[in-house]
């Protein structure tokens, strides 16, 4: 399974928890503690949002720990929000187009999780794009397939149920396609204002997702905690989904 991190705050230098932290995202690259796997060596990538709506991106197909340019850019990037994602394919090939995270116009989205039986659902849920998300489409991920999916719904008005909406039509499939492995998503989506966290799945196992609130309103959402205080972070609980404004947190129930 992939790990992540999001933050949303005060302008920081990515370095601060994609390299520098005790724990930080290049380390769990190497040394996970939450996940089946222990390394993450499928590629990484970053996406922040800066002077303009749409985020930039930087992905590769290296692994974290053997790329120095991430270094390099972690150092140089300051923003207000990023996320950055380490990759552990679920089967799908190791290419830049498949590395996280994934954006299409002001919207970023990166995942840990997998849809199961996810070869013989694809053909049928791909078909479900329109023309202009099917046009989007990079690579070949079931991540990237749940983003372009959720881009078709209301995003605008309330990306909770959006979401709500896709996995509830990736479920129909499943069982059109009498799959019997689970459905889980544990998830990060941004429009460069809000945050939002999803942690939900079909058999109550979904991947770990902890947040952690600064006194001074900083929030890092992650998939592991990026330093030793445990008693600073707060897991987001199964079936829920959580959405952090300026000045707001909200935890929303969500169930497959």
């Amino acid at each position: 399974m992939c790990r992540w991190i999001a933050y949303k705050g005060q302008p920081i230098y990515l370095e601060n928890y994609v390299t520098k932290a005790e724990h930080s995202l290049l380390h769990q690259s190497l040394h996970a503690e939450k996940a089946k796997t222990e390394t993450n060596g499928d590629g990484f990538g970053i996406g922040w949002y800066a002077n303009r709506a749409e985020p930039g991106i930087y992905r590769e197909i290296l692994p974290a720990w053997n790329d120095c340019n991430l270094k390099s850019l972690a150092a140089q990037i300051q923003s207000p929000l990023f996320f950055a994602h380490v990759r552990a394919s679920t089967g799908t090939a190791t290419s830049r187009s498949n590395c996280h995270p994934f954006s299409h116009q002001n919207w970023m989205f990166m995942h840990n999780g997998q849809i199961g039986g996810y070869s013989k659902v694809r053909r049928l849920l791909e078909r479900q794009l329109d023309d202009t998300c099917f046009d989007a489409r990079q690579g070949t991920t079931d991540s990237e397939l749940l983003f372009l999916l959720a881009m078709q719904e209301d995003l605008k008005t309330c990306p909770v149920k959006a979401l709500q909406a896709v996995l509830e039509r990736v479920r129909a499939a499943m069982v059109d396609k009498r799959v019997d492995a689970p459905l889980r998503f544990t998830s990060c989506l941004s429009n460069g204002e809000k945050l939002f966290g999803f942690r939900c799945s079909s058999d109550n196992q979904a991947p770990s997702l902890f947040y952690r609130r600064y006194e001074n309103g900083d929030i890092i959402l992650v998939s592991e905690p990026i330093d030793r205080q445990t008693e600073c972070w707060q897991e987001v609980p199964q079936d829920h989904a959580i959405c952090f404004t300026d000045d707001t947190m909200i935890l929303r129930e969500m169930k497959l």
